[in-house]
């Protein structure tokens, strides 16, 4: 941290926001969204200098964000994993699955890898997945290693590519979609990645290649 992101008031350490998104690892838009909606996730409130500057206490933030990721990390391992795993579903019960309150949340990584797609008479594409491909992306945002697809089950008309039926490949677009989310350069991600699935960064790098090839395929279908 630089020396304007920190202070120490009367021995007690402080952050300005740019402080609390180093300490946090999070992005300053995602520091300004806990900051706008503090009374309802629990970003401590801050205090100003003489000088009218805002800073908050180190301490309060570590247990804030401590607290932010376990409620989190509860929150995406509470799924429905009863049902038949090679069960087709629509949205609406994926949504269901992952506990979400509607299908508009579902994650990119699963709204842009389809089982299979269904044309509709006016043209919109209805998609569908496995009830186990659903499984393998709540699994993949907690970093577990997932089951998720077998060689051979997918039955949509998307074209193979590197990595196609790695089941790491749903944690490398998770991934990408929250850093696109947050607001993040994709600089630093392949570290992330490697660290998250304890594998090398050269493999992480790949199956980040292959997690944004398959996006583009899905985007030009």
């Amino acid at each position: 941290m630089t020396d304007v992101a920190r202070r120490t008031f009367n021995r007690r350490a402080a952050l300005d926001r740019d402080g609390v998104a180093t300490h946090t690892g999070a992005a300053r838009t995602t520091v300004n969204h806990w900051h706008l909606h503090r009374a309802r996730v629990g970003f401590p409130d801050g205090f100003t200098d003489a000088s009218g500057a805002e800073w908050f206490w180190l301490d309060e933030i570590t247990a804030f964000h401590a607290a932010h990721r376990a409620a989190k990390l509860a929150e995406l391992t509470e799924i429905d994993r009863s049902g038949d795993p090679n069960e087709l579903v629509g949205s609406g019960t994926a949504a269901k699955i992952l506990r979400y309150s509607s299908y508009r949340n579902l994650p990119d990584g699963l709204l842009g890898r389809p089982d299979d797609i269904e044309i509709l008479s006016d043209g919109r594409k209805r998609r569908w997945w496995y009830r186990r491909t659903v499984w393998a992306v709540a699994d993949a945002r907690t970093g577990r290693q997932s089951t998720g697809r077998t060689p051979g089950s997918v039955t949509g008309p998307r074209k193979p590519h590197p990595y196609a039926d790695d089941p790491r490949l749903t944690a490398a677009l998770h991934l990408l979609a929250t850093a696109r989310t947050e607001g993040r350069s994709t600089r630093g991600l392949g570290v992330e990645l490697a660290t998250q699935l304890g594998i090398t960064s050269r493999t992480a790098q790949r199956l980040l290649a292959a997690a944004g090839a398959g996006e583009a395929d899905d985007q030009a279908a």
